[in-house]
């Protein structure tokens, strides 16, 4: 199962991916995470909670590494802690790297479409502030093409009668969140679980969507 990126909470290091550099701080965070290496993409994407987020990429095949973090702000560095209180203008998020001779950027648009809730601004589910509003990062033409095209998709399908908030907005730097937030699910399972049921997400996102989960 592919797993998310790890960084140590303890050490400063530097990480060379991909012919770019991406440097760790003590508090394990990347200052901006570096290129995908070569025959690899990015994908970026805020659906609310970022843990909640990383399990459905992590299942599909192609998919190489899943980051919690934040982006779409202007802070620096910033921490859970500025930005889960609505400190910052940036979005809890997930940044996926996937390989796309595997699986498609339009396969993610459809994962992602299914997990989050379109018509809620600035809210999914329990989690309430601009932080937890959903929103593509495009990274490139052509993924903000077939973004903006899913969404016209959805807003015509007659399946809501009310308009598709999600915004669709070039990415910028993607700050990693603490360890501690990567891989969550799976480092915390009990945890996990009883967060997510009492948000209410599933429930949420089968009046949503229904069988097309």
């Amino acid at each position: 199962m592919p797993t998310s990126h790890r960084v140590s909470a303890l050490l400063t290091v530097a990480a060379l991916v991909g012919g770019a550099i991406a440097f760790v701080s003590a508090e394990g965070q990347t200052s901006a995470t570096p290129d995908a290496a070569p025959g690899l993409a990015k994908a970026t994407f805020a659906g609310g909670c970022f843990w909640c987020m990383e399990p459905p990429f992590d299942k599909l095949d192609g998919v190489i590494s899943t980051t919690s973090g934040y982006t779409g702000g202007k802070r620096r560095h910033p921490t859970y802690g500025d930005v889960s209180l609505g400190r910052t203008t940036h979005a809890e998020a997930v940044e996926v790297v996937y390989d796309p001779a595997t699986v498609s950027y339009a396969q993610l648009l459809d994962v992602f479409w299914l997990n989050i809730d379109p018509l809620t601004r600035n809210r999914q589910f329990c989690d309430g502030g601009a932080q937890y509003r959903t929103a593509i990062f495009f990274h490139g033409e052509e993924q903000e093409r077939l973004a903006r095209e899913s969404k016209q998709r959805i807003a015509g399908s007659g399946h809501f009668d009310q308009p598709i908030v999600t915004q669709i907005v070039e990415a910028a730097n993607f700050w990693a969140a603490e360890d501690y937030h990567q891989d969550y699910y799976l480092k915390n399972p009990i945890r996990y679980k009883i967060y997510r049921f009492g948000c209410g997400r599933d429930g949420r996102l089968e009046d949503l969507w229904g069988d097309d989960r």
